[in-house]
């Protein structure tokens, strides 16, 4: 039997597919984030995370997963593949590894074809885009200290920034106050920023305050429906810059949506309606998410093309 395995490997977690030659799924695994692969505990988190996932689905599959080998293996990795191909091949037997980012794995199962631009707000945020010709184009996934506008981390960052601007008194009342202040079990606004800044709370875990704030605007809280009205002007921005250098005015384009951000109705709507203003971009939610875009993504660099 013919195995393939697809891996999305992103800052919340990481997602293992094993699938056979008629794109049956076998089996399938979960883990923690791998996003990074420095050295050091980056190194030993991508491990741990990769041979947990893969392994969980094996398990399942039936496989073990000392021995098995893989067609071919497509890893879609935030934080970028080139510090991780040489770890990957250590860890499991591949005829062909293919090694990427998590946005072209993200295309690759958010329409028919893997054509189109796709925007991911989960953590951070990027858009990724690939036309008929097979030319490519991004936009954003910078990291959180220079991009990821319009990501769960900046979302909440801009909540905390309101909450501190409202505390100092040049700021406007926000119920995203009391909201912060419970979700880190802080008695005020000094005590949340220093619970945010400590190793309690890494990037993930602030990430996942984010729909608070989609809770305080669907209260009516105008500084909360303002943060995320700018989250999506800002990913409808990244889409935009994407379109422009590989399809011409007016061409039809779909543009996908994938990430925690897009379960607020809120942002999703706004992205959409801004998007569709494009003359013949069509925008909607993703056909397959991106672990199994990872696995037809190896399924295509074999030469095979089966529905999942």
């Amino acid at each position: 039997m013919r195995l393939f395995l697809g891996v999305d490997g992103g800052q919340s977690g990481t997602t293992a597919l094993i699938g056979d030659e008629t794109g049956r799924i076998l089996g399938q695994g979960s883990a923690g984030p791998c996003n990074h692969a420095a050295a050091g505990e980056g190194r030993a988190k991508l491990e741990r995370a990769v041979r947990g996932s893969v392994g969980d689905a094996c398990a399942e599959a039936g496989l073990d997963a000392a021995t098995v080998r893989f067609e071919r293996a497509c890893f879609g990795m935030s934080g970028g593949p080139d510090d991780k191909r040489e770890i990957l091949a250590s860890i499991l037997h591949a005829e062909k590894l293919l090694v990427t980012t998590d946005a072209v794995t993200a295309l690759a199962g958010a329409t028919a074809d893997g054509l189109g631009i796709v925007t991911i707000a989960g953590t951070g945020s990027i858009a990724f885009g690939r036309n008929a010709a097979g030319r490519t184009a991004r936009a954003g996934g910078w990291g959180y200290v220079f991009g990821d506008e319009g990501g769960a981390f900046d979302i909440a960052r801009q909540a905390v920034r309101a909450v501190l601007r409202q505390d100092e008194g040049w700021g406007p009342p926000t119920s995203l106050r009391a909201l912060f202040l419970e979700a880190t079990a802080s008695s005020n606004a000094n005590e949340m920023v220093h619970r945010l800044y400590s190793d309690d709370w890494p990037r993930s875990r602030t990430a996942r305050l984010a729909p608070l704030v989609d809770r305080a605007a669907g209260n009516g809280d105008a500084v909360a429906a303002q943060i995320l009205n700018g989250a999506a002007i800002q990913l409808a921005s990244l889409a935009a810059s994407v379109r422009a250098p590989l399809w011409k005015a007016g061409e039809a384009v779909e543009v996908a949506y994938v990430g925690g951000v897009f379960q607020s109705d809120f942002v999703r709507e706004k992205f959409r309606l801004l998007v569709e203003m494009e003359e013949g971009c069509r925008c909607g939610a993703p056909l397959h998410g991106p672990g199994k875009g990872a696995l037809l993504e190896a399924y295509r660099h074999a030469g095979l093309n089966p529905q999942l």
